[in-house]
């Protein structure tokens, strides 16, 4: 079911976004906090959120569900890694990971756009 995938992916995406923030307040270096920011609302937040729409609106989690998840994951999984670089001083390839990933989280984001927008709503009863 997709929105379980989705809900167990902003899980772990939350685990890691915590973990980093806690790495960095034990070192009190806080140079990747973009990036803990990133990995929170992307990663936690917005994907916990989809989880929540494919559970409310179940017929709607077809073959453009699995796009969206996709495309968020993968976009997500190159994007904090490509900002953390960035942030580290690794530009030669941090910067285009940042903005290939971004590209595809946005991506992501248009389609899930057109899912909600294209989704009738129900009547009450």
């Amino acid at each position: 079911m997709i929105s379980k995938a989705f809900l167990c992916f902003a899980v772990l995406f939350a685990m890691v976004g915590m973990s980093l923030g806690l790495w960095m307040g034990a070192h009190e270096d806080f140079t990747l906090a973009p990036v803990h920011a990133h990995i929170n609302l992307l990663g936690w937040v917005t994907m916990f959120l989809a989880g929540l729409f494919y559970n409310a609106f179940p017929e709607r989690a077809g073959i453009l569900a699995r796009i969206h998840l996709a495309l968020a994951v993968i976009g997500l999984s190159i994007m904090a890694p490509g900002l953390a670089g960035k942030m580290l001083g690794y530009v030669s390839w941090g910067g285009p990971m940042t903005g290939i990933g971004s590209i595809i989280v946005f991506a992501a984001m248009i389609l899930f756009a057109f899912i909600v927008f294209t989704t009738p709503t129900r009547a009450r009863a």
